[in-house]
């Protein structure tokens, strides 16, 4: 920690690719405001549009692998030594004293640069079942914060701790639940339908079979269909507004009666910071399929109800969501939703970066 004689303590954030890695490292960063703190990307990802605005960016070339052990993967391999060198070169010349990385393709050459110079590396895991990176190099790594407490047991060589998923600061606001740019009334039932930005297109679908009888009951649908559904305006009616993305989500969640999701680590802690009530479709062709780990647990909690995509018909959605807009149920949803949040996870994301770097030796 800094002060008025010394230089403050300067940290390298690994985050890249998706909002599910960006918006937590970011709500973290933000805890952080007596660090000097630089960020570790990759060229041509989401970082490259909101990072750069709020610290000094660096990118360098990394990729994930798939399949089958082949010539291919041992070129990713060397690709990967590569990165770990000009990593280590960064952390040398840059002076930092410790890494702090969401996980995905970047932690790997972020965490063995920094532990290869003795350097505290702090990963955060969010999602129930850790994906292969988070199991490979969880060992080498000075604490793995975790997001869902059901994570621990697929790491027990790691020091761990559940801390929950930082959100940005605007889901905090349990008054933020002003739609001024949608002509949503306050007292009818909101049903948000949030297909994410993979897989939606089957979601969607489902959805518009769906809607019509939601409608015709009253109720109001916010449709964010993505930005890949040939058919996403297929269906008009004045109570159905149907948008790619919108700005203001914790607005809209904190407005809603009721949501339609996938199961991003993302998305649920949104929807348990805003106590909103959800099905859940978890995305089928997620790595290791761990959407459906992280909807079990807010079924589990009494959160959620879990259908699976396969098992899931227009006729079952169209039924269930009526069904729950006219329940109790739906209030007891609510309770559980928000007995899962953490919305102090940001700051204890931030303390375990603060202690691993005064305890560094």
């Amino acid at each position: 920690m800094a002060n008025a004689l010394t230089k403050p303590t300067k940290v390298l954030i690994a985050a890249s690719g998706t909002g599910g890695h960006l918006f937590p490292a970011i709500a973290t960063a933000e805890q952080l405001p007596d660090f000097d703190i630089e960020w570790l990307g990759v060229p041509n990802r989401l970082e490259t549009q909101l990072v750069p605005d709020r610290y000094p960016l660096h990118t360098i070339p990394i990729e994930g692998f798939q399949q089958r052990f082949g010539l291919n993967t041992v070129m990713i391999f060397s690709r990967i030594a590569g990165s770990i060198l000009r990593v280590r070169s960064l952390l040398q010349q840059g002076n930092f004293q410790a890494v702090f990385t969401t996980g995905g393709y970047i932690a790997a050459p972020a965490i063995l640069a920094a532990r290869s110079l003795g350097l505290p590396a702090i990963l955060h895991e969010s999602n129930a079942l850790p994906g292969k990176v988070t199991r490979w190099l969880s060992p080498w790594c000075t604490t793995v914060a975790l997001g869902f407490e059901a994570a621990a047991p697929y790491l027990r060589r790691a020091q761990t701790v559940w801390v929950g998923t930082p959100v940005r600061s605007q889901f905090l606001d349990t008054t933020n639940r002003s739609l001024d740019d949608l002509p949503v009334p306050a007292d009818v039932p909101l049903i948000v339908v949030v297909g994410g930005s993979q897989g939606a297109v089957a979601v969607n679908r489902l959805v518009r079979q769906s809607a019509p009888m939601w409608l015709e009951a009253g109720a109001w649908v916010v449709h964010l269909t993505g930005d890949n559904d040939p058919d996403a305006k297929s269906l008009a009616h004045p109570h159905y507004l149907v948008l790619p993305f919108y700005h203001n989500m914790a607005a809209l969640l904190h407005r809603a009666d009721l949501a339609v999701s996938r199961a991003g680590a993302g998305t649920l802690t949104e929807l348990a910071i805003t106590h909103t009530p959800s099905i859940l479709i978890p995305y089928p062709f997620a790595a290791d399929d761990h959407q459906s780990y992280n909807a079990a647990v807010f079924a589990a909690a009494g959160a959620a109800i879990v259908h699976r995509q396969s098992d899931l018909t227009a006729t079952v959605l169209q039924e269930k969501v009526l069904h729950l807009l006219r329940s109790p149920q739906l209030a007891a949803m609510a309770t559980a939703a928000a007995s899962l949040a953490l919305p102090d996870s940001a700051d204890r994301l931030a303390k375990l970066i603060r202690e691993a770097v005064d305890g560094r030796v």
